[in-house]
């Protein structure tokens, strides 16, 4: 399955001060009894007030945390290691689990001349750039299964048809497949991409006019497949798994990601396939819960 895969977190910053250990704070608010949560350093000296503050704000509290040297941490203990220096050398903790790096400056600005309140909003800052991250990698873990995508499809507007041709084909190393007045498509098999340029000459684009993104599947079956995935994880479906003749011929669902775009979840028809095309042309259901 897609996604990633962890049950258990180490947070690792140089003091065990601020940054691993408001990371420690808001993972364990967001992941609760799900995800084991720890954080330790190299040179642990305190949990620093303005942390305690910043994340009080939140209703978060560090106050019974205390600052933890990375020696402590059982190195068969965290699945995944996520290192927040960034000027700083890391910790050096030898374990197997995969590593992220997120470099975050140490917001309490030890060497600057700040007011308290200067201060506390560096820490907010490092605070909400944290649970952001922190908010994707909730997203990510335990995703459900997919399709098996062979191709992607993307578009862009473009304001000079003839420029963006040029430069894209320098860009992906490949011309055009074809192109019209109103397009030109790119096909990069060693991106497995479908690229699509668009003139943007004001008149609207939708769905039906390449404007959109997709994913290419194999055959009629992975696109079904697709839907049931869609049911079971909760996605949008904005038109069911369907065979449609007009235009390109295809197996197509259309599903609409949470950031209202839709996607198109794509297979072309096998010349047997193709044989059986009605006669009026009408789009043929392949869910019967449709």
């Amino acid at each position: 399955m897609p996604g990633l895969r962890f049950d258990s977190i180490l947070f690792l910053c140089v003091a065990n001060s601020a940054r691993s250990q408001m990371a420690e704070g808001l993972a364990r608010h967001l992941f609760g009894d799900a995800v084991r949560v720890q954080s330790a350093g190299s040179e642990p000296s305190r949990v620093n007030p303005f942390a305690i503050k910043a994340m009080a704000e939140l209703g978060i509290d560090l106050g019974a945390h205390s600052s933890k040297s990375v020696q402590t941490i059982d190195p068969d203990s965290a699945d995944l290691v996520i290192t927040l220096c960034a000027e700083e050398v890391c910790p050096v903790y030898l374990s197997l689990a995969p590593r992220m790096h997120w470099p975050l400056q140490d917001p309490d600005r030890k060497h600057e001349d700040l007011t308290d309140e200067e201060r506390l909003q560096y820490f907010r800052v490092t605070r909400d750039q944290i649970r952001a991250r922190l908010e994707v990698l909730a997203a990510l873990r335990d995703v459900p299964p997919g399709p098996d995508p062979r191709e992607f499809h993307a578009s862009i507007r473009v304001p000079d048809l003839a420029a963006a041709a040029r430069f894209y084909t320098w860009l992906l190393g490949v011309a055009p497949k074809e192109w019209t007045h109103r397009y030109v498509t790119f096909v990069s098999e060693a991106l497995r991409t479908n690229f699509v340029l668009l003139v943007s000459d004001g008149k609207e684009l939708h769905q039906d006019t390449l404007y959109h993104l997709g994913v290419n599947v194999s055959t009629k079956d992975d696109v079904i497949e697709a839907h049931r995935h869609a049911e079971a994880a909760g996605w949008p479906i904005r038109k069911p798994a369907r065979t449609t003749w007009r235009g390109t011929p295809l197996h197509e669902l259309w599903l609409e990601d949470p950031g209202g775009n839709l996607v198109e979840i794509y297979a072309r028809l096998t010349d047997a396939e193709l044989a059986e095309m009605p006669a009026d042309q009408e789009p043929v259901f392949l869910v019967t819960d449709a």
